[in-house]
């Protein structure tokens, strides 16, 4: 079975709702759990957050968070799926924050860093993953796959 099929079809067994924020994946992903007939009763919000001003805005990041660490950070990726649980009310939430290129990486930070945060109920887990520069599409798939995988562990892994 497709991941994301898997993933919708676990959502719904569970009787979870999933709420997401995207940045480098520009709503991919919300994109593609939404292509899967019957999603809309495990799908509650997609926000694409890509601006460091939506993140500001609507995820409630602090301004002072993406200063010191910048939006492609841990603190960042766990501030927007922290207020993106607060302003959903969803149990799984997920955030995407990363940099797919082909520009805009440094040696600290190269093109496809990319940090994927999901919280169910109360656990929050912060991944951090560098994906090969294969061009700009391959990271955002790449990012896409990988939250879809962890998704589906997580919550197979609550009781």
């Amino acid at each position: 079975m497709m991941l994301k099929k898997k993933l919708v079809s676990l959502l719904n067994k569970k009787k979870l709702k999933v709420a997401i924020a995207e940045s480098c994946t520009g709503g991919m992903l919300s994109s593609t759990i939404t292509s899967i007939s019957g999603s809309s009763k495990v799908f509650s919000i997609g926000l694409i957050t890509y601006s460091n001003q939506a993140k500001i805005k609507l995820l409630k990041v602090p301004s002072k968070i993406i200063k010191k660490y910048g939006a492609v950070s841990v603190q960042c990726c766990m501030s927007m799926v922290n207020n993106l649980s607060k302003i959903s009310k969803s149990k799984v939430c997920i955030s995407i924050t990363g940099i797919a290129g082909p520009k805009g990486g440094t040696k600290e930070k190269p093109v496809g860093l990319v940090y994927i945060g999901m919280k169910l109920g109360k656990k929050v887990v912060i991944n951090k993953y560098i994906f090969k520069n294969k061009g700009r599409n391959f990271v955002q798939r790449q990012a896409v796959k990988k939250s879809l995988n962890l998704l589906i562990k997580l919550i197979r892994q609550d009781n």
